[in-house]
């Protein structure tokens, strides 16, 4: 490749790896805030192959003085949880257990691992969840890794772009518990997100 072919390529190469921002309004965030009174914790969920085990996505549940999902490079749309770059609010538990739906369905199982951490040390993650901005494709388990790695007893956290690997570092923690969760859903997550959008609106 000549350097003017390199050059007119930039472009298009560093689009496909940019992330897309997404920025909620205040008042619709505002509304959506949801706070748990359970003590402070740290859900990590793992989506994973249900063939060969190998990770496919990571997010992080943080109850701190909200209840928040980091979704980095996520799909999962829903008006009752709004974004702002990969942090979705608003996560109650009727709702999270909607997301955790979406991602569950023949061909991928998903993983729970939750802690429970001090006040501030969820806050801690809740702040750095949402200046960390939106991330690219395939930058989920990185971005996680490189959060957990800066809180107070997560500094043996291994920097990686594997979900599998910040799974296994993340059970090495005390008092951690794991759970499963599988459905036998087709493997589209559109029908998965049409009928949540359905049973929520019914809900109204």
């Amino acid at each position: 490749m000549n350097r003017r072919q390199f050059i007119v390529g930039l472009p298009l190469a560093l689009s496909a790896c940019s992330a897309t921002e997404s920025w909620a309004p205040d008042d619709i965030v505002s509304r959506a805030v949801y706070r748990d009174p359970d003590p402070a914790y740290l859900t990590l969920y793992t989506m994973k192959n249900t063939g060969s085990d190998n990770g496919a996505h990571t997010a992080l549940l943080i109850n701190a003085s909200q209840r928040v999902i980091f979704d980095p490079a996520g799909s999962f749309e829903q008006t009752r949880m709004p974004e702002r770059n990969d942090v979705l609010f608003g996560v109650t538990p009727e709702l999270e257990s909607y997301y955790v739906s979406y991602h569950a369905r023949v061909t991928y199982y998903v993983v729970g691992q939750t802690v429970e951490v001090r006040p501030e040390v969820a806050e801690q993650a809740l702040q750095l969840a949402l200046a960390n901005g939106p991330e690219p494709q395939a930058h989920c388990a990185r971005s996680t890794s490189r959060i957990l790695r800066q809180l107070p007893g997560f500094g043996n956290f291994r920097q990686t772009w594997d979900p599998n690997r910040v799974s296994e570092d993340f059970a090495h923690l005390p008092g951690v518990t794991t759970h499963e969760y599988r459905e036998t859903d087709a493997d589209d997550k559109s029908i998965a997100a049409a009928q949540i959008n359905a049973a929520l609106t019914a809900d109204q």
